[in-house]
């Protein structure tokens, strides 16, 4: 349960960050099946780390107010506040703003359910762009998997576009997606 409490403040914390924040490229499209958690361990102690953690970065970014508020109501703020490493695929305002009306505050009242949401957005461990492209699927906390595709240069999480990649956390990374993905 802590695990899955950090992973949905991971995804909290993603979807606040800046989606200017950095970009990254995302230019393989060879796909490989590989458990997220195997890629490149080491390439997240080679980046330089930024001295926020996931939720701070999030907040600070200022277009993932939506994102926020869930993570709070879905009580995984201590969690994606945690050691990590997460990825989180994080939904813009404007991704949350595309759900049928109604949808934000029903979830916000379910907090079951919610949590189950917010944490289908994150990954254990650090999967940078470089490491995305190359997979066909991800784990994620809630237990089931997204599905990765890579065309013509766009990289796509489910049906959500990565619109911004690799902004470097002190505890994970997080890509910016334009829409909410939601779990099976």
């Amino acid at each position: 349960m802590k695990k899955l409490t950090s992973i949905l403040t991971g995804i909290a914390i993603v979807a606040l960050v800046n989606s200017s924040a950095l970009a990254g490229s995302c230019g393989s499209s060879e796909k490989h099946s590989h458990d997220a958690k195997e890629i490149n361990a080491e390439q997240a102690s080679s980046k330089e780390v930024i001295k926020k953690d996931i939720v701070e970065t999030a907040i600070a970014a200022g277009s993932f107010n939506t994102l926020v508020a869930a993570v709070k109501a879905a009580g995984l703020v201590e969690a994606l506040k945690g050691e990590g490493p997460f990825t989180v695929f994080a939904p813009t305002d404007e991704a949350f703003a595309k759900l049928p009306k109604g949808t934000v505050e029903a979830l916000l009242g379910d907090k079951k359910k919610l949590s189950s949401i917010l944490t289908y957005h994150v990954v254990d461990g650090f999967v940078n762009s470089e490491a995305v492209v190359n997979l066909d699927k991800a784990e994620t906390l809630n237990g089931q998997s997204v599905n990765i595709t890579v065309k013509d240069g766009k990289v796509m999480i489910d049906k959500a576009l990565v619109t911004t990649t690799d902004i470097i956390c002190s505890n994970g990374i997080i890509h910016v997606i334009d829409d909410v993905i939601l779990p099976q």
